[in-house]
């Protein structure tokens, strides 16, 4: 069986905005597995970018549980958060700023990270990095010489200077266009492949996210659906895939109480306003219904 790198069980962040509190995550319960290559969707709000930043330790839970590689979490010192940033997670933003400096070159970022290193193992593995994704012949060009894939590229390569276990990425191709976002991902699965790094996607895409093997969709704070890549399109060339292809099966996820979100669009179609249904168990099946009118 796969060893499980991340795991959280009933997972809970309450934000306070002035004498507001807000609950982004509620409960939250998920497993991802080492080696994984995955993706979190969910609308605005929906608690995936707050799940991202709390594996990446830049947030703290307020209750629940959360492992990582083998560490809580909870129980992390400040010192013991800054040296799990440093050796444990990379991280991918979609604002490339908050990854480059403008005035360094492509190989004088990548080595920024490797704060211990010799100089000239530094500049090694800066180099090594930029040719695992493609652009070694770019090393000495700034920022802006060169083009925003060939940006995000680099904040790769910085996110894997001190070859972390997790890679986090969040919204990676959301300010690039369909056919760089789709080499991007060609690149991340390579690279997933070929190395065994665990590989977490916050997206809005779509087309992206059915190019994944797992697809986690988080509403209202809690896991909603899985959607698992069937097997004759796992070593299928995913250029080919279109928005018709359809790439993954979907299952409900079922909390440990045996609750389930079913999903506002499919109430609305059977035309249910309240907070009540009503459950039949035939022929093997469970039928969700709506309550008979008064």
């Amino acid at each position: 069986m796969p060893e499980p790198i991340i795991q959280c069980e009933n997972l809970v962040k309450i934000y306070k905005i002035k004498d507001i509190e807000v609950l982004a995550l509620q409960g939250l319960e998920l497993q991802i597995d080492k080696g994984e290559l995955m993706a979190i969707i969910g609308n605005s709000g929906s608690g995936k970018s707050t799940f991202l930043n709390m594996i990446g330790g830049l947030d703290r839970p307020s209750a629940g549980k959360l492992i990582v590689d083998g560490k809580d979490l909870f129980k992390l010192s400040e010192q013991e958060l800054v040296a799990y940033k440093r050796n444990t997670v990379g991280f991918v933003w979609q604002n490339n700023a908050r990854n480059l400096l403008p005035y360094l070159t492509a190989w004088q970022n990548v080595q920024m990270p490797m704060l211990f290193d010799s100089a000239k193992k530094k500049k090694e593995r800066a180099l090594e990095l930029l040719e695992m994704v493609g652009l070694s012949h770019r090393k000495d060009h700034r920022l802006d010489q060169m083009s925003g894939g060939e940006q995000l590229r680099v904040a790769i390569a910085i996110a894997l200077a001190n070859d972390p276990k997790i890679l986090l990425a969040d919204e990676p191709t959301g300010a690039v266009d369909a056919k760089t976002g789709a080499y991007i991902l060609d690149m991340l699965r390579d690279i997933n492949r070929n190395t065994d790094l665990t590989v977490v996607i916050v997206t809005h895409d779509q087309m992206l996210a059915k190019k994944v093997n797992r697809v986690v969709t988080i509403r209202d704070g809690k896991i909603s659906s899985e959607r698992l890549m069937k097997q004759s399109y796992r070593l299928a060339d995913i250029g080919s895939f279109t928005e018709e292809t359809e790439t993954q099966d979907e299952f409900a996820v079922l909390d440990r109480a045996g609750r389930l979100q079913i999903p506002g669009e499919i109430l609305e179609q059977m035309g249910i306003r309240g907070n009540k249904v009503r459950l039949a168990y035939e022929d093997g099946k469970i039928i969700i219904q709506p309550p008979e009118a008064e």
